[in-house]
């Protein structure tokens, strides 16, 4: 009985546009939602076992089959072939806004990018990566934005609480202040460095002359 309804379940998943619920899958194969997570967590330990070029994960809620990582170069190479619908840079910072700080609205966005996200945004509803959620509660109750599961399924995320930490995408406060140093214009290098390019002790006893009309004169002072 689980031999058939394994390859039931395989076959329903292969089949299927979006990841396959498991409330779903138990339903058509008689068996409960644990027991359906059972056989398809041995299945998908099957095929790891075995090496094959395609896993069965779980992402947005569902089962699916996708391509191993290991063989992410190969299927690159054939699917963006001849390809020109890929995502601009504005689109992929305004999807990634919409990510981490949904519900949000255009106007959010916009503020945070510094630009009108209007186009932007469109186009990703379009996509179907982001779509309207609701309304804001405040004056001219704004539509307010989120991802959907084609996004979680295209980033192969079972669920939002996968992105990665924004604690871990921002800089330390030692490369935030090299940063503010330089931006202006008033650079401050390591101890270290400043050891490295010091001058010695002959070296600062020496004046620093300038050369002009072929002769050594030494440089204007306060009184010229």
């Amino acid at each position: 009985m689980q031999d058939e309804s394994r390859r039931a379940l395989e076959a329903i998943i292969m089949v299927a546009d979006h990841p396959a619920d498991p409330v779903v899958l138990a339903q058509l194969v008689e068996l409960s939602p644990a027991a359906v997570e059972e056989i398809l967590l041995q299945v998908a330990e099957s095929y790891e076992q075995e090496n094959r070029g395609f896993r069965l994960v779980k992402v947005a809620g569902g089962w699916r089959y996708q391509s191993h990582e290991d063989c992410s170069a190969y299927v690159e190479q054939f699917v963006l072939t001849g390809q020109t619908a890929r995502l601009s840079a504005a689109a992929l910072e305004t999807l990634a806004i919409v990510a981490y700080k949904q519900p949000t609205s255009r106007a959010q966005v916009a503020a945070i990018r510094g630009v009108n996200v209007d186009g932007v945004m469109r186009t990703l509803q379009q996509r179907g990566y982001i779509d309207e959620t609701g309304r804001d509660v405040g004056p001219g109750q704004a539509s307010l934005f989120g991802t959907t599961d084609l996004f979680l399924e295209r980033l192969g995320l079972n669920s939002l609480d996968e992105l990665p930490s924004l604690g871990d995408l921002i800089p330390g406060a030692d490369v935030v202040e090299l940063l503010e140093q330089s931006l202006i214009g008033l650079p401050e290098f390591d101890e270290t460095i400043q050891q490295e390019t010091e001058p010695d002790a002959e070296q600062l006893a020496e004046p620093q002359h300038l050369e002009q009309d072929g002769s050594s004169e030494p440089a204007d002072s306060e009184n010229d």
